[in-house]
């Protein structure tokens, strides 16, 4: 239920993305500023990092997820009702704030939980839900927009989160606060101790950023020689690509099981190598669809491995930390998110597709040799 709660969460951050044509059209907004719209959402969710997600280290969960999930029903219906330019950027940016708070809140839930000996199996079984949302969340929002309308989309998640809402209310057990509580000045000053105390922050989650900065690399910059003449690839079939890395998803728990036998340096070597030698397939493109496709699940494997046995390590701090840690490690995503969104497509229309391959495996390489630094200072 939590792995339903947290894919139906994350996915509002994600339905606009094929949305932006027909929102451009019914708010008469110019073709340079649709992507405000995106950006909107975007800045809500580090907003949730940075703001709503430390809260969880201080307040009782459960009754926290009730309120978020209760807030983000009403933000959908607001967008839904949107009628001006204004109001849809200021429900693009509650969306935004909420979804991702509830979305990395129930990941904190699930390891405060779950007992130390099975904790990374249901990280990874819930971050399997999330990243099946995200994948499902623009195959949907395309297909009931072209049915019903943008507003359906929001309308219909509305529902959809306020049943998982009720449903998990009724079966969550009771989380209290600490039984010393924080003031909530120490509780972000604490977040800064973090990042230099925390070694596993410190080393995972440079690795997170070079990790998302590589997958974005690609998916930001693989719609234009896609769409390019030579292969002519619609929209909708540039979307289905990301289906071909539902297998990430499959593998999350199957990879929690193996931290939670201790084997977290053989998964995150396995994952690195991956990633660093999908690129080889990957540049197969546009000669061969079938190699790319190869490409696309072995990245998406080594990725979702690596992101899954990051997460299970920093979550083996006490659960009062869990929440802040998660923050911190999610802003390290961000951030390596917008290098690689910018990054690719800027190659791909200065020197093509050759080089943003080489950059993908520019940042793996250099992923690993980060990787392999820490494991030769753990030796010492």
């Amino acid at each position: 239920m939590l792995a339903i709660a947290a894919g139906a969460s994350v996915a509002n951050v994600y339905y606009a993305q094929p949305l932006l044509a027909e929102l451009a059209h019914a708010f008469a907004l110019a073709p340079a500023l649709a992507g405000w719209v995106v950006a909107a959402t975007q800045a809500g969710s580090v907003l949730a990092l940075l703001v709503l997600l430390p809260l969880a280290d201080r307040l009782d969960r459960r009754r926290l997820l009730r309120l978020q999930m209760g807030a983000l029903v009403l933000a959908l219906l607001g967008l839904a009702a949107a009628n001006s330019s204004i109001g849809l950027l200021l429900g693009m940016v509650l969306v935004g704030l909420l979804g991702t708070a509830l979305t990395q809140g129930l990941i904190a839930c699930t390891a405060g939980l779950a007992a130390e000996h099975e904790r990374g199996r249901a990280v990874g079984t819930v971050q399997g839900g999330v990243f099946i949302g995200l994948l499902l969340a623009r195959v949907v929002s395309g297909a009931v927009a072209t049915v019903a309308g943008w507003r359906a989309v929001y309308l219909l998640s509305a529902v959809l989160v306020a049943t998982v809402g009720l449903l998990l209310w009724r079966r969550l057990p009771a989380m209290p606060a600490p039984t010393v509580l924080p003031s909530v000045r120490a509780l972000y000053a604490g977040m800064l101790a973090m990042l230099r105390d925390n070694p596993a922050l410190r080393e995972r989650g440079p690795l997170a950023l070079m990790l998302f900065a590589g997958l974005n690399v690609f998916w930001a910059a693989v719609p234009l020689p896609l769409s390019a003449p030579a292969l002519g690839w619609s929209t909708a079939a540039i979307g289905a690509l990301g289906l071909a890395g539902a297998f990430g998803a499959v593998l999350a728990a199957r990879v929690g099981q193996w931290m939670d036998r201790g084997f977290a340096h053989r998964v995150s070597l396995a994952a690195l190598l991956l990633m660093l030698l999908s690129w080889w397939p990957l540049l197969g493109l546009p000669q061969s669809v079938a190699v790319l496709l190869l490409g696309v699940v072995v990245l998406d494997l080594g990725g979702q491995a690596l992101h899954v046995s990051n997460q299970a390590l920093l979550l083996r701090a006490p659960p009062q930390q869990h929440g802040r840690l998660v923050a911190l490690y999610m802003l390290f995503y961000a951030l390596g998110s917008g290098v690689g969104g910018a990054l690719g497509p800027w190659l791909q229309m200065r020197w093509g597709w050759a080089a943003v391959c080489a950059a993908g495996a520019a940042i793996a390489l250099l992923a690993l040799g980060w990787w392999g630094l820490w494991r030769r200072a753990g030796v010492r």
